[in-house]
């Protein structure tokens, strides 16, 4: 291919299928995912599928009004603070206010903030170091797993994350992003609605070759 690189593109979104359940708490619930047939090639010549979803189903993005009464919406974010440069942050269980401050001094003015748990478990971190992580200049951050500030209730994170205003990518597919690893960029991709608390998204990295 005349000398040129050739990227690995690694996908970290979730599937949107009959399979997904959407967030629930007590007596509240998100809309259900719910996908039907609206037109067939047979009756009208061409296929239409009507969906149904909430704008927090599956992988999506949160801006701030999703938490905060004046918090802006996701169409206050210009579309090309949506890709970029990431910088990976990989979390333990339960790490110190030394141990994350230790990661962040690696920050090389990249675009977006990549936080990353391990597989399958929450990360309970310091709300100082959560400050920290919100200091740094990123207006988007992309969270793999989940994280709870000590002493807390579970949705602390996200309210801070919020009143920080900024926006917070969730929900990837943890499988693949333990598959990244160095530096590479990130694309989200969301739909333009306007005045939205958030939307589903397909996020995408790119690693250079060689990886």
């Amino acid at each position: 291919m005349n000398g040129s690189k050739v990227s690995i593109i690694i996908d970290l979104t979730k599937p949107l299928d009959p399979s997904f359940i959407p967030y629930s708490h007590g007596s509240y619930s998100d809309p259900p995912f719910e996908l039907s047939e609206w037109s067939t090639i047979r009756n009208d010549g061409f296929r239409v599928s009507r969906i149904s979803l909430g704008s927090q189903s599956g992988t999506h993005i949160d801006a701030p009004a999703h938490f905060m009464e004046e918090g802006i919406a996701l169409d206050a974010l210009p579309p090309e603070r949506f890709m970029g440069r990431f910088f990976l942050v990989n979390l333990t269980h339960a790490p110190s206010l030394a141990e994350v401050l230790i990661s962040l001094t690696a920050y090389r003015e990249e675009d977006i903030l990549f936080l990353r748990t391990p597989e399958n478990q929450s990360t309970i971190l310091p709300r100082e170091a959560v400050r920290q992580m919100l200091s740094l200049p990123p207006a988007v951050l992309a969270l793999s797993g989940d994280i709870v500030i000590e002493h807390s209730d579970p949705l602390e994170f996200h309210r801070m994350v919020a009143g920080s205003a900024k926006f917070l990518v969730e929900d990837l597919d943890e499988k693949a992003a333990h598959r990244i690893a160095g530096h590479g960029e990130m694309f989200v991709f969301p739909l333009r609605v306007h005045g939205v608390s958030g939307s589903p998204c397909r996020v995408l990295v790119r690693l250079p070759s060689g990886r």
